[in-house]
Formats: structure tokens, sequence, C-alpha cells
């Protein structure tokens, strides 16, 4: 691990006694944690996308702001639902937020996790899937966004136009060179993690796998990130990949943290997602000096590059700044860790 930074669900609504995280309290706060976060020098901040419910659901106007009022930190996705997006508008809107933020943009995308509606990406006009997740229609719109990010032509120029008239075949703009670089795939088993490899982009591996063979899920995850590793060298594909892992991971060091989480700490769950029996992964809290002892043995944290930490983002910008210190300061060090400040 030498990069870490934080995952939020973005969630916001009441908060009981009644309080209320409004849609735009949770935007502004986004934006003051990306800042103090890279005054702290904390590597990337990233946001899960729902669609139909109270959390981020379009990232990108968020991310150009944190883009315009950040100087080091990498801002993104963990990660977009392709199954909703129109691949030509995101390639177009990827490119400028990677230009603003002069290449500081992950952009996780994926065919998005279970939904709180019935194949809400057909009420976006997105419609004939053949799989009943959808799963075909994203790989097909990630397709094409991957064709366009290139910078291949994706219309026919009119030379006689009044406007400029383009000969042969129009990109998509604006372009930004190297964004390709700065694509992930969301993997939640084997096989999505090879065939990542094999397409040639960097690979997130979330707290969950669709996968339960009776191995712990660091080890299940570190074979998936193993995997993902040789099927991007058997494609042929140039340097090295980057990888990424999410986990719960509290330091306790006040009596706030342990009334938050003393009783948090958890090993492995198994359950069922979308109809998959899966692997959980478990929740680390406790004192800083016991944390690096659990964290280094954990085999995916050890393998990727860049650790997540999801954050209880309603719980507002000063206590989550705070935790994300405490790592910064009594744990990261220890893991290997190289701060955007050094």
């Amino acid at each position: 691990m030498r990069r870490f930074g934080t995952l939020s669900f973005g969630h916001y609504g009441p908060l009981g006694g009644g309080r209320q995280l409004t849609a735009g309290d949770s935007l502004r706060q986004a934006v003051d944690l990306a800042q103090g976060m890279d005054d702290l020098g904390a590597n990337g901040i990233y946001f899960r996308v729902h669609h139909f419910a109270r959390q981020q659901a379009s990232p990108m106007p968020l991310l150009a702001a944190i883009a315009a009022t950040t100087e080091r930190i990498e801002m993104g996705t963990g990660v977009i639902d392709m199954r909703y997006e129109n691949p030509l508008y995101l390639a177009e809107e990827a490119a400028a937020v990677d230009l603003l933020s002069d290449g500081r943009l992950a952009l996780g995308v994926s065919r998005g996790s279970p939904e709180t509606v019935v194949r809400g990406y057909e009420t976006f006009g997105y419609t004939g899937a053949v799989d009943p997740r959808g799963a075909d229609l994203a790989r097909a719109h990630f397709d094409t966004f991957l064709r366009a990010i290139d910078g291949e032509g994706m219309a026919d120029g009119d030379p006689s136009s009044p406007f400029g008239g383009v000969a042969g075949r129009a990109r998509i703009e604006p372009h930004s060179p190297g964004l390709r670089s700065r694509v992930w795939w969301g993997a939640g088993n084997r096989e999505s993690a090879e065939w990542a490899g094999r397409v040639g982009v960097n690979l997130m591996s979330s707290t969950l796998l669709t996968e339960a063979t009776g191995q712990p899920f660091d080890i299940l995850q570190a074979e998936q990130l193993d995997a993902f590793r040789a099927a991007w060298r058997e494609a042929g594909h140039q340097g090295e990949p980057r990888t990424s892992v999410s986990r719960s991971i509290f330091p306790i060091t006040t009596d706030e943290d342990r009334l938050y989480f003393g009783r948090s700490g958890e090993g492995d769950g198994i359950g069922y997602i979308d109809g998959f029996r899966s692997t959980f992964g478990k929740t680390y809290a406790a004192e800083p000096d016991v944390l690096v002892e659990q964290l280094l043995q954990d085999a995916a944290i050890q393998s990727a590059d860049t650790l997540m930490l999801t954050i209880p983002s309603q719980l507002g910008v000063e206590f989550n700044l705070r935790l994300v210190e405490s790592f910064a300061t009594h744990v990261a060090p220890a893991l290997g860790w190289e701060s955007t400040r050094a």
C-alpha cells in the first residue's frame, strides 16, 4: 500500500433528533473534506454513485468543484454504474474534469451494485439488455466510452458545415491525453477482474466479492488482484496497472471513537447479494498499534497500491478529517504510505 484515500457513500437525509442532512449539505461537505484531506497529504477522495437513492448520483459537478479547490489529491468514483450512462457524454465530462484537475481523475466504473428500483437504467432510456442484471449493457457502454476517450472518430464529419467542417470521422471533444490510464473497473469476482486485465484498465475491488469458497476474504481478494495482473501481462499491456481495495477501518484514539466504533470490529461475513453467495470483508476498529498489526496481515491490502477507507459521511467533515488524520499519523506510515506532501 502506497496510497490511501476515502470512499464515501454520500448518504443524506434525516439524522435523528430533528436534524437533517440535505443533498446540498452533502455536496458542500464533500468539497470541504477534500480540501482538508489535500492539506493532510491524503492521496485520494472517491465517491459511490447510486441512482434513485439519497446518495451521490451525478458525480462530475462534484469532482469538478474538488478539482478547482485542491492541488494534489486524486478525485474519483467507486463506481459509476455504466448501465445508466450515455458513454459519449460521459467521455466529454470525464475529459473535462481530467483537464481541469491536471490529470487527477480516477474514474471508477462498472456494472453497478444492486439497485433500489427495478431495472432503473431502462427508465433512463437504456434498454435492450439480455442479461437480467444489465451486465451486457454496461460492457457495451464501456466499450464505446473507451473508444471515445482513446480519440477514435465517433461521427462522420461534415466538410461543408458553416461552423468549421470536419473531414473524415470526428472524435469527442475535449480530449484528455492519458485519461485511459486513469480509468478503473470495479470487479466483484475473478472473472470480471480478469476481463478488466485483458481490456487494459485499472482495478477497483470492493468490500464484498460474489464468491464464497471458505477462504478468508483478504485471501480471495488478493487472488483476484493476482488474476487481474496475470491477465494484464498476458494481454501484452505495457506498464504496471493500479489496484485498489476498500475497507472499513477506524483508528480508536478518543472516547468518541470508542463510543461509535468500539464494538464494530467483526470478522468476514457470508451472505447473498444480487443472487450470488458472497463474502464480505471485515471491519477493523482498534487502537492504532493493533490496527497496524492487523492490516499488515491483510493479504489484499499488502497487494494493492491504494487503500480506500469507507467513512461515515453523515458524521460530518470535522469528525471524518480527524479519522483521516489519525490514520495518516498513526497507521499509514507503517503500511508503506507515501504522502502527497512528502
